[in-house]
């Protein structure tokens, strides 16, 4: 890659942090006085904890990558670095323009300006000239909603005031390279379906963004390549949904094959075990739209006097918010004997779901009693694909899904 097409160049990045393991306890001053005089030349033990070891990485201008692993693999650090709030311990970094970053709610903001100098000020800090921020002042305050408020201090903003501004600053100001961190999860759903449109307006204006989420389908939507830490090492890179699904299914196989639900109703007859997604027969923690699928539940009887007894199970789908459908026995008129234990399964031939994730809440009943009743019993994500195998797939806002048709024509 040629310098005149790099954006961002990194060789041999690690960061180091030291840590002291006393300091959980803030020692008192007659224990620091009595221990230096006990043991005068003692040094105190610390142990160095890296961040982020020996990364190389070249991103393209222009190019969206996705920066993604799990809390604690150096995403974050990456991010602090790039923007140069904190230095690297070794190695080298080379940024071919100017970059904006939005890492946490407020950033670069003074608490007792307002708004309206907050915008200059930050403005100011990514090198724009008056005359720049003046031309996206308007601009800004739109996207952000906040006219209202614009010459009150930004201490009395609420989170989402904040973020509001934040984003809508670091965004129009136009810098050449974009740093959005998770911060995006304080907004609504509207408003981060407004950030993630308007991040994909910067890309195709050729400038470089870098983005950091746990939101799967958000990464997969927006970024053309993603980028996956593990333990402060750069683990893989390349196309985004290839990585994201090796991640997934890093973290699908981590997981505790006994669930541990938080919201759960628990019944007297019955006990669900299990749920899960199967795509093409096998446990999968995402899914394309147009592929089949199954939902399994498992489930054991508590008590012998149910065996026989007809049971049904209603399977909720949430996405962005919404109910998007209910997968109910009952609607098809199926009921099904309890068994000491088994699995009812629903099949979908085809997916309809796009770029979202989908939650399950599972509802069981054995004749007319309510059993287990458990929220968020699976998560997963939901991404476009190739639903009417004719390799035509409609841009996301075209819709929240697919519905399988046809067309005739006739002469009148």
């Amino acid at each position: 890659m040629s310098q005149s097409e790099t954006a961002i160049s990194i060789r041999g990045l690690s960061k180091a942090y030291t840590i002291d393991p006393g300091a959980l306890r803030r020692p008192t001053f007659r224990d620091v006085v009595g221990n230096r005089v006990k043991h005068p030349f003692a040094r105190t033990p610390t142990e160095t904890f890296w961040a982020l070891k020996d990364v190389s990485l070249d991103i393209s201008k222009g190019e969206v990558v996705g920066i993604i692993g799990r809390n604690g693999a150096g995403k974050s650090t990456l991010l602090k670095i790039l923007s140069r709030i904190t230095e690297p311990t070794c190695g080298r970094i080379e940024l071919f323009g100017r970059v904006g970053s939005l890492l946490e709610v407020g950033t670069g903001f003074h608490p007792e300006l307002t708004g309206r100098e907050n915008i200059f000020l930050n403005g100011a800090i990514l090198g724009m000239m008056r005359a720049e921020i003046r031309k996206q002042f308007d601009a800004i305050v739109d996207f952000a909603e906040i006219e209202q408020f614009l010459d009150t201090p930004v201490k009395r903003y609420s989170s989402g005031m904040y973020v509001r501004l934040a984003f809508a600053v670091a965004a129009h100001l136009e810098p050449e390279i974009l740093v959005v961190d998770e911060v995006l999860a304080v907004g609504d759903a509207e408003f981060q379906k407004k950030c993630l449109g308007k991040m994909g307006d910067v890309a195709k204006r050729g400038r470089t963004v870098l983005f950091v989420s746990h939101n799967m389908t958000a990464v997969s939507a927006l970024c053309d390549r993603a980028c996956l830490f593990a333990k402060g090492k750069l683990s893989q890179s390349g196309p985004t949904q290839a990585i994201v699904h090796q991640y997934l299914s890093r973290v699908s196989g981590a997981q505790d094959p006994a669930p541990m639900w938080t919201h759960r109703n628990r019944g007297r007859l019955i006990n669900v075990d299990s749920v899960r997604l199967l795509v093409s027969g096998r446990p999968s923690p995402l899914i394309r739209a147009g592929e089949s699928c199954s939902l399994r539940v498992g489930y054991r009887l508590l008590a012998p006097e149910a065996i026989g007894s007809p049971l049904s199970i209603s399977l909720m789908l949430y996405g962005d918010g919404q109910k998007l459908a209910n997968l109910w026995t009952n609607c098809l008129g199926q009921r099904f004997p309890c068994l000491p234990s088994g699995t009812l399964t629903c099949n979908i031939a085809k997916w309809p779901f796009r770029n979202q994730q989908i939650r399950v809440d599972v509802y069981t009943h054995v004749g007319a009693e309510a059993q287990d009743w458990i929220e968020e019993s699976l998560v997963f994500d939901s991404h476009d694909g190739d639903f009417y195998r004719t390799g035509v797939i409609t841009n996301p806002d075209q819709g929240l899904m697919f519905l399988d048709h046809n067309w005739s024509s006739d002469a009148v």
